[in-house]
């Protein structure tokens, strides 16, 4: 799970001023809304994701304005940046509960994760050390895109030597 929090985070669940760490997607932020504010804000909604900021809030705000469900839907949160999009795989009845998981504690943070893993069963990739199936579902069919499955496996053996 170290592994996992550094290669997703760089371990650190929030930001300096005590916000959690975040990512906005805008590639999935046009998909919730159809692509509706792709034509005149493509730096918040874009068929392609990239477009990542020093200030990934700015972003999320602005994409709030628009469609504030879909923005928060649309961010990867806090330590093991899990999408808001998966608020109910990582135990949360609403959107909203789990976004205020991701403000109120680290330990909120690793519970989220813990209830995502049981309920994909990834437990075994990781524990099996399977990076790559670990990998695929959770950051994606693209993951190979970002080398999540490197980067956690180099992780894991920093930490494991």
């Amino acid at each position: 799970m170290k592994a996992v929090a550094e290669a997703e985070s760089l371990a650190s669940e929030f930001q300096a001023d005590g916000k959690p760490k975040i990512l906005f997607e805008r590639h999935k932020f046009h998909a919730f809304t159809a692509g509706k504010y792709s034509a005149d804000h493509p730096d918040i909604s874009n068929e392609r994701a990239d477009g990542y900021t020093k200030n990934e809030y700015a972003r999320l705000e602005k994409a709030a304005k628009l469609d504030r469900t879909a923005a928060l839907k649309s961010t990867n949160w806090g330590k093991f940046q899990i999408m808001g999009f998966n608020f109910a795989l990582a135990g949360f009845s609403t959107l909203q509960d789990f976004i205020t998981a991701m403000y109120r504690s680290e330990s909120d943070q690793l519970k989220a994760f813990v209830h995502f893993i049981k309920y994909n069963r990834l437990d075994d990739e990781l524990h099996e050390k399977r990076w790559a199936d670990f990998s695929r579902i959770y950051n994606g069919k693209n993951f190979h895109i970002n080398e999540y499955d490197i980067k956690i496996g180099n992780v894991y053996k920093k930490y494991s030597n």
